[in-house]
């Protein structure tokens, strides 16, 4: 009789212990799929340089707020946190930039005046994409103009009393160089996008051969100005 009461019990506890086991095997399921999609979310919104864009581009994910009486009202604060992902990706980002005259951006970051208006180009980042979830929540695309951290660099520009003068756009040819911040060319410090192939949208803008590219500086003959644009064309 008293084995009999026994099984029964037994039995309760093996089921028990069956549930609890397909409990945990369902966490660590749930864990390893949100490990995964982490992961991907962090490859995805990764910090990247793109030379031919002029920008340093990264994504962020805002969650939504469960407390929130509505998914409308959990957008507002999702988006400045995936704003704020974003920005952070950039700013981690920012500091492996190649100087043309050497070393890294992270080296000039000790100067506070550099340091706080590089923070200011990164707090100004630009929205690439913003996409908002039904759940409330936002996953954006924020990007850093690599022009503006040229800028950060020095002083402002004085402008000309006359104003900008010169070509918009110049493109120079056979740039013996890796693409780095603070290259003069022709004398002239500007805006630089770096390219493998002459982009389209430039077609009808003059071109220039590069005789030289050392110590940050390319040389070719002057074609523009501290206002032009100039699309170098690495060999």
């Amino acid at each position: 009789m008293a084995g009999a009461r026994t099984m029964p019990r037994m039995d309760r506890c093996r089921s028990e212990r069956r549930a609890l086991a397909g409990v945990i095997t369902a966490i660590a399921a749930g864990v390893m799929a949100s490990r995964v999609a982490v992961a991907d979310r962090d490859e995805v919104d990764a910090a990247r340089i793109d030379w031919a864009a002029g920008r340093v581009t990264a994504g962020g994910t805002g969650i939504a707020d469960r407390h929130a009486p509505s998914p409308a009202v959990a957008l507002g604060t999702s988006r400045r946190g995936a704003d704020e992902a974003a920005r952070r990706r950039i700013a981690a980002k920012l500091g492996s930039l190649p100087l043309a005259a050497g070393g890294k951006l992270a080296d000039k970051l000790a100067d506070r005046s550099i340091k706080a208006r590089i923070d200011a180009a990164v707090e100004a980042a630009i929205t690439i994409a913003a996409e908002p979830e039904t759940d409330g929540s936002w996953h954006v695309t924020l990007a850093v103009p690599i022009e503006a951290i040229r800028q950060a660099l020095g002083e402002p520009r004085v402008l000309p009393p006359a104003g900008d003068q010169g070509l918009p756009v110049v493109v120079v040819e056979g740039v013996a160089a890796e693409p780095s911040i603070g290259w003069t060319v022709g004398g002239v410090a500007a805006a630089t996008l770096w390219v493998k192939e002459v982009p389209a949208w430039t077609k009808d803008a003059p071109r220039a051969k590069a005789r030289s590219a050392k110590a940050g500086a390319i040389e070719v003959e002057a074609h523009g100005t501290a206002a032009t644009l100039y699309v170098l064309v690495a060999r």
